[in-house]
This record gives structure tokens, C-alpha cells and sequence, in this order.
């Protein structure tokens, strides 16, 4: 027998009880076992990966598909186009190449209604709303995208405060922020990119539909059902499937420790998303690192760089430091930017820790930026890096980087990620 704060207990299994289920003239659902069937397929996702099955990659995977199924329930079942609500997508809790900078916000809609949208722009880098058709891992294909407006297009109060209406028509009469919304819109997310993490005062957001009824009725058996066949049985493996897809596009597409620019349209971006991307595949022996070197950008509101695994997922962020942005990063005197991608410290400011991966990807981004410079990868012997980099690069001691991982840990935990 246990005892505790809340009564005792002996441990045994809990009883079943018998059920008369009253389904008469009511939607008849599937037992949990039926919808638990529906993830099966989802394992044998591993069978695809171009890389070695190791017992790592497997245990990742499974993993990320529980991170799916967690994201899933925000996207299913936390709002509707009538009840609208921004709920966290694809941040930094989460794995799926999210950017690490980044927090986003995610409410489904009907681009045939009018919305209104309330909050504070805060004083991140970069905020903005991007309005799209289907989002990824919801079907496929993803996208399209539709329209991106920057927050710092509306009109500001004073203390950052703002209102906006979206709609297919401004409203007869109404002065204010009036966004365009596609009749054919699916979604809209918030994006929000900080540079000092912890520090920025982040967006504030809140949504409401103004042509629907104020009460939200509560989910039925019918809905329940069609949410969970599609959650369980489409987008938990469509979600790992498109990641994994695109590692393995990239690879054959011969980006093996180069990169290219790409705008991610085929993943949905819009033809007016505002940032360019440049992407490859890494490959490195424990004794060997990748020099990453690359021009800037005379103007650039935003950018970074980071470190992804072979299944698309973001290799630890709080506690390593894979990734850089325009803050956290160190530029040589000749105006350049460059980094060591490597598995042991480097020694030097700008280092990438792969996690112990020796393949992966790197996604960088410019964002507002003035040109899109192409970064080239330079694969070296760890023991003749020093060689390899300009005779300035500072000696990093393991004094800095903690303190730099201290700071690091520290404000990824001070911002709002979900």
C-alpha cells in the first residue's frame, strides 16, 4: 500500500468497467486502437533515408514523429476558421527545421471571412504575417503562398500597439489597417525573428472572426474522428516524409559540402516572401571540419546560419550552439563572415557544433538583405584549421564560450517558443 498527500493506493491496475456506449442517432467512432493503427506506417519512413539505418537515426525518428503528433493536436484541434486562436508552430520546442530565431504563430481561417487582429509589434528584427493555402504537412503539395505583410507596414501606435483587419474587401467605412485576404486562404502565421534572445520584447498577438458566431461549440464525435484519421493517418507521416525528402532532393541534386540559393517556393513561400535561403548538405569525419565562408550583404536587416540533422530536424539548440545569427556572429576585418562546422569546439567564436552529427544540413538565411551572397565549404583536417583561416581569427577560450552557451541557454529559456 502507498500512501500520499491524495489518499493511498496499492498499486494494482485500475478496473475495467463496462461501457454501454449510447450512439443512437450519434456519430459511431472508431476504438483508440483503430486510430493508433492509422501511425504504422510512419516507421517506415526510415526505409527511405539515404544514409545508414543506425540505431541514432531510428531513435530520432521516432522521435520526431511523437514532436508531429505533439504539433499536430495545436493544428487539429486547438482552433478552426470560425474560432480562430494563434497557436505555436514548427518553434524552436519543437524540431523540424524550424529557425532558431524564429517563434511562429499559426491560426487556421477561411480567406472568404474578416478577421481582426490586435497586439504589439515588439522590437524583434523581423515580424510579419504570411497568408497561405495549405501548410506544410497538412497536404500536399504545401502552399501556396499568398501574401506577406511586414508589421512594420501597418500603422504603430506610439507603444508598438496596433489593430488590422483582414478580408477579401475593406470594409465600407473603416480607416484603419486593412489587409488583403485571399477568398482561397487557408491559414495565417506570425513570424517573429530576434536577434538578442531574451532580451527583444516579443510580438503579442490575438485573432478574432467578426462574421461568425462568438460562441465556440464544443468538438463533436464526427469531428473528433475526421481530425484524428487525418492527424494520425496523413500528417504525422507527411510532416517526417517532406523533411526527409528534401535532405535527400538536396543530396542528389549534388549540394554535398556546397550550397545554392533557393526561396523554398516549392515548400509554399509566396512569390513576395522577402528572404532568400542558402542550403546544403554537410559531410565530415570526427577528425575533419567544414570552413563556411561567404561575402555580406552591404544591407541586411536579418540573417543567420544553422545546423540540421539528416532527418530535417534542428540538432539541439539551447544547450549547443548550431546556430549564429548577425548578433550572435563575429565578422572578419575584410568584411567577411566565416564559421567552422565541426564536432569538437574549434576554438573560435564562430563555431557551428554539428551534435555529434557527421551529416546534416546547413540552411542559411538573408532576409531583407541588399544581394544573396552563395557561402562556398571548405572540408579540412581538424589538426590544420588553424592554417586554413585568416592569421587574425582570435583564439576563443573555453572561459568565452561559456559564458557564450550561458548566455545562450539562458535566453532561448527567457522567450515565448510555444
Amino acid at each position: 500500500m502507498t500512501v500520499s498527500p491524495f489518499g493511498s493506493f496499492d498499486g494494482a491496475a485500475l478496473p475495467i468497467i463496462p461501457i454501454a456506449w449510447s450512439n443512437v442517432g450519434e456519430y459511431s467512432m472508431q476504438s483508440w486502437e483503430d486510430y493508433v493503427d492509422l501511425l504504422k506506417p510512419a516507421g517506415q519512413l526510415l526505409q527511405t533515408i539515404a544514409e545508414t539505418a543506425t540505431e541514432q537515426l531510428r531513435a530520432d525518428l521516432y522521435r520526431q514523429l511523437t514532436m508531429n503528433i505533439a504539433q499536430g493536436y495545436f493544428l487539429y484541434f486547438q482552433a478552426s476558421a470560425k474560432h480562430p486562436e494563434f497557436a505555436p508552430f514548427e518553434n524552436s520546442v519543437f524540431m523540424l527545421q524550424p529557425n532558431p530565431d524564429a517563434v511562429y504563430y499559426f491560426t487556421p481561417l477561411d480567406g472568404r471571412g474578416t478577421y481582426r487582429v490586435v497586439g504589439n509589434r515588439g522590437n524583434a528584427p523581423v515580424a510579419g504575417f504570411a497568408i497561405g493555402g495549405n501548410m506544410i504537412g497538412l497536404a500536399d503539395p504545401p502552399g501556396p503562398g499568398y501574401n506577406n505583410y511586414d508589421f512594420d507596414g501597418l500603422s504603430l501606435e506610439a507603444d508598438g500597439s496596433f489593430e488590422v483587419i483582414f478580408s477579401p474587401e475593406k470594409p465600407a467605412g473603416y480607416e484603419g489597417n486593412w489587409r488583403y485576404l485571399n477568398p482561397a486562404a487557408k491559414f495565417l502565421l506570425v513570424r517573429q525573428f530576434s536577434y538578442d534572445w531574451g532580451r527583444e520584447r516579443d510580438v503579442q498577438v490575438a485573432i478574432e472572426r467578426l462574421d461568425a458566431p462568438p460562441i465556440k461549440p464544443q468538438i463533436t464525435p464526427e469531428q473528433t474522428d475526421e481530425k484524428l484519421r487525418a492527424l494520425f493517418g496523413g500528417y504525422v507521416e507527411r510532416l517526417s516524409k517532406l523533411g526527409i525528402g528534401y535532405v535527400r532532393r538536396t543530396r542528389e541534386n549534388g549540394l554535398v559540402n556546397k550550397v545554392a540559393l533557393t526561396g523554398f517556393q516549392d515548400l509554399g513561400n509566396g512569390a513576395d516572401w522577402p528572404q532568400a535561403y542558402w542550403e546544403g548538405v554537410f559531410e565530415i569525419a570526427e577528425d575533419e571540419a567544414i570552413i563556411i565562408e561567404t561575402d555580406m550583404p552591404d544591407e541586411h536587416l536579418y540573417w543567420n546560419v544553422q545546423v540540421i540533422d539528416a532527418l530535417w530536424n534542428q540538432v539541439e539548440l539551447v544547450y549547443r550552439q548550431t546556430s549564429l545569427n548577425g548578433l550572435q556572429a563575429r565578422l572578419d576585418s575584410d568584411g567577411k563572415f566565416r564559421a567552422v562546422l565541426s564536432v569538437r569546439d574549434p576554438g573560435v567564436q564562430n563555431w557551428l557544433d554539428t551534435g555529434g552529427n557527421l551529416t546534416g544540413m546547413l540552411i542559411g538565411r538573408w532576409y531583407r538583405c541588399s544581394s544573396h551572397p552563395v557561402p562556398v565549404m571548405k572540408r579540412v583536417k581538424f589538426s590544420a584549421l588553424r592554417g586554413e583561416l585568416p592569421v587574425e581569427t582570435p583564439e576563443f577560450s573555453e572561459t568565452e564560450r561559456a559564458t557564450m552557451l550561458m548566455t545562450r541557454r539562458i535566453g532561448a529559456q527567457l522567450r515565448r517558443r510555444w
